[in-house]
């Protein structure tokens, strides 16, 4: 998980990961003000601090390249993803092949996403479907599992927003085996801190720079 200032969430979130999921690793990237790191290592999570904070692409990219284990599951610490999922994308790597599994949150309009959010994802999907040549729901979910080694061999651009769009599209045209799981979305713990209008043209950019881009592996 990527965490700035979730105080308001974390210990129910770490929590709910216990609950569901006890022998887990629970990791966070850092870059909080407030007091997200003590409760997060109080409760026993491994905190990495990124401090001062260089983006969420490249805290992402810390998380996932410092994460143990053959599958790495991503989620946002702000309680709008269902921790009870976890197992089930796990097990779609561990047990089914794939090499990631993506938690879309878009087979329906969610109520707690609105309506301008839920247009441009939307938006956004139904582009990179029509230029990937394949049925796409959710660029920017927080929530997939992916096979470590998959995370090793792939050469992205961890800089600027947008990562996951990016995070799930080379794969596609890496050719690599991707599941789609749709799962529940809840209202946010919390202030967001998204950025509506450079969210979208980070968005485009991977989008394209990945489809008309060279594929490049490690």
């Amino acid at each position: 998980m990527i965490t700035m200032d979730e105080e308001a969430a974390v210990a129910k979130v770490i929590n709910d990961i216990r609950d569901v999921a006890g022998d887990a690793e629970i990791l966070i990237v850092d870059s909080s003000k407030d007091r997200t790191p003590e409760i997060a290592e109080a409760l026993g999570a491994k905190v990495v601090r990124q401090y001062p904070p260089q983006g969420y692409g490249m805290a992402m990219d810390l998380a996932l390249r410092s994460a143990g284990g053959d599958v790495v599951v991503t989620l946002d610490c702000d309680d709008t993803y269902p921790v009870d999922m976890i197992g089930v994308l796990a097990k779609a790597v561990t047990e089914e092949g794939y090499d990631i599994v993506a938690g879309s949150r878009l087979k329906s309009k969610p109520a707690a996403m609105p309506w301008l959010n839920y247009l441009g994802n939307k938006f956004f999907a139904w582009l990179a479907s029509l230029l990937f040549m394949r049925r796409i729901t959710d660029l920017h979910s927080g929530m997939r599992a992916y096979r470590k080694s998959l995370i090793e061999e792939m050469d992205y651009d961890p800089a600027g927003a947008a990562l996951p769009v990016e995070l799930l599209l080379r794969p596609l045209k890496m050719g690599r085996k991707a599941k789609v799981v749709f799962i529940d979305y809840h209202e946010r713990l919390g202030t967001s801190t998204m950025r509506p209008l450079e969210g979208a043209w980070h968005t485009l950019r991977r989008i394209l720079r990945v489809r008309f881009g060279r594929t490049v592996s490690k």
